[in-house]
Parts: C-alpha cells; structure tokens; sequence
C-alpha cells in the first residue's frame, strides 16, 4: 500500500483520509463525527507510553467502549429502514498518528465499519525537543480538525458529536459551535485559544478556515462518555444540547427519544452489553433510572420503553422509577429539545471555556 502521506491531505498536524467522493461528503443532512479514543475504542494516547502501546497494539486486539460498535450498527440500520439511506455518513478523529491509519482501518473492517473519512495527528512529528508539549494537547489540533471538516460539508448539516472526559473534548465541540455560528468573535476566539494551548499558527488557520464556511451553527448534539468518572452536573455549564453518559445503554435511550434508534436498536445494546461485556440487566437499569432522575429522559420515551423492557424481563411489572419522568415542552421534530421544569439552556449565550465550574 501506498505510503500514507500519498493518501492523505496535510495541514499542520492535522491529516485527513477521505474515503468517498466530495459529492457523497456535501449530499447529507445529518453527519455522526466520533471521537475515537476512549469514546469508540478503549485506547489510552494521553502519555508517551501509552501512545506507543497504542501504535504497536494489532487491530484484533484493539478493545471496544461496551456498547458502540453495536450502536453504530444499529444507527445505521434504522436509517435504511426508515429513510431508505444506503450509506451512514460517520467521521472519526483521533490523536493517534497517522501511522496507525492502517491498522485502525482493519479494525473498521472488523467492526463492518465504513467511514466517510478520518482524521488523525501527526504526533510523531512531535516527538523532538521544544515540541513534546504539544503530544497531550488536542484543543488545536482537533478544533483545525473540525473546521476542516465544515469546509467539507453541506451548507444546512446537522453533525451529532461523540467525545469523552478525558480530555477537553466538551470545549472543543462548544468552541467549534461557538465559531460557526459567529457567537464569538475574532478577539474573544484568539484569546480563548491562546489561553488554552493553541499555538498562533493554529489560531490563524481556524480563523481562516472559518472565513470559508457558513454562518451557522452545524451541531446538533454532543454526547460526552463520562471515562474518567466526571460529575455530570459540570456538564450543565454547556447547556443541555452536551449530554454526559455514564455508558452506551445511555446514549442509545436518548438517540431513541430523539428517533434516531428503534426499541430494537437500544435492546442490541443492552444485549451486547450484558453478553459480551459483563454488565448486569440490574446496572443498565440502574442507568435507565439514573437518565430518569437527571431529567434527560422524559414521559413520552420513558411510557413507550417501559412495557418493552418489562417485556424483555429486564424490569419487573410493578417497576416505577425514583423520580416521575418529566413533561416534554419543546419537541422539534421528534427531537426533544425542552423539559418542563427544567431552566438549563439548550444552548447558553455565552461559555466560560476558562475557568472549571459549572
């Protein structure tokens, strides 16, 4: 196979690999981007040795996060069954240097994955002295990584994100939000960036990535995979558009109560879950009052999953939850936007990207 560099498209150290036609990238409305360490694979890429381990480590080897690789499957096939769409348009973006494109592509296989395209970080090139620094940080690289990606598509798409707590990845997709729809501007984003670790050079090819797109705001949702055990409740300084879960199980309920997933769909989770990754029916559902309580999962969603769980034997008919499930307010679409009693934004005016508190 031809070297990577021959295949690829450079820019700092962000490298993308394309596997359709532009004209497939432009033609979707909604767009999936995942994170793919510690959100779809369970890779650890946060310090030198386990970078190494990580590039060394065979595609058979490489260890799922319970739950996704079922998920996406299911996401797709309920778009075909309901939209007749053959195609399920997902990107990943990784730190991981491009070196691993191809064993993280067997892996795809392996996972009956197809991506639209893939962004990595060109870490290697970080490994010599002055730049080691930049090996843990990813706000730049991943935010050039995300405007790049806008550039790519439709003027209108909707784009789901997935990211965990590990890292910064909350602010990166607010930021990215925050910068396509022009809700900061150009002297409050340089001095955001700079604050976090974003190098000038990386500052001015956002900015200049962002002259060439839309003036909208592309996100639709952000799921944040709570890895490292994070208090959800930070999560709310975000707006309730950035939803933390604690598993897959979780993610599945919402993309449910949104149409985005059948009760099938969630029920493969579940199973995949209990059979392949030793979770217990008695800690999902454990989830599922968890959602409840949080206010996440409301009365229309919570009135259509019961009987199916109870059904399945996964919840005694006499189950009721801890708290009542909230009232649906705004619904667009089939997507749930508002909760009665809930005074969290969907989307706040302004975020405090500096400083950590809610």
């Amino acid at each position: 196979m031809a070297d990577w560099r021959d295949r690829s498209e450079m820019n700092g150290d962000v490298v993308f690999f394309r596997y359709v036609s532009e004209g497939m990238e432009k033609s979707h409305e909604e767009v999936f981007l995942w994170d793919l360490d510690k959100t779809y694979l369970d890779t650890t890429i946060d310090s030198l040795s386990g970078l190494m381990t990580t590039i060394l480590e065979r595609a058979l080897n490489k260890k799922n996060i319970p739950g996704t690789n079922t998920l996406l499957q299911s996401l797709s096939e309920y778009r075909k069954q309901k939209k007749g769409y053959m195609y399920f348009p997902i990107y990943f973006i990784t730190a991981s240097p491009p070196q691993m494109e191809e064993r993280i592509s067997e892996k795809f296989s392996l996972d009956n994955i197809r991506p639209f395209g893939c962004f990595y970080k060109d870490n290697l090139a970080n490994l010599r002295p002055g730049r080691f620094w930049r090996l843990t940080k990813q706000v730049g690289y991943k935010l050039q990584a995300l405007m790049q990606l806008r550039t790519r598509l439709g003027e209108n798409v909707r784009q789901i994100c997935w990211g965990d707590d590990s890292e910064t990845d909350a602010i990166i997709y607010n930021l990215y939000s925050d910068i396509c729809s022009r809700r900061l501007g150009t002297n409050d984003i340089r001095t955001t960036l700079e604050k976090l670790n974003v190098t000038g050079e990386q500052v001015n090819t956002i900015l200049e990535l962002q002259a060439q797109i839309p003036e909208n705001d592309p996100v639709e949702k952000i799921y944040i995979n709570l890895a490292t055990d994070t208090d959800p409740d930070y999560y709310l300084k975000f707006g309730r558009r950035t939803l933390a879960t604690y598993n897959t199980f979780q993610v599945a309920l919402d993309m449910y109560q949104d149409g985005r997933l059948n009760l099938d769909g969630i029920y493969a989770v579940i199973q995949d879950m209990v059979y392949n990754y030793g979770y217990t029916p008695e800690e999902l559902m454990k989830s599922f009052d968890e959602f409840i309580r949080r206010g996440v999962l409301g009365e229309r969603a919570y009135n259509e999953v019961r009987p199916f769980f109870i059904e399945k034997g996964l919840l005694h008919s006499s189950y009721q939850p801890s708290v009542a499930p909230l009232k649906e307010k705004l619904v667009d679409e089939g997507r749930v936007y508002e909760m009665e009693g809930v005074h969290e934004p969907w989307i706040p005016d302004r975020i405090d990207y500096l400083h950590d508190y809610r």
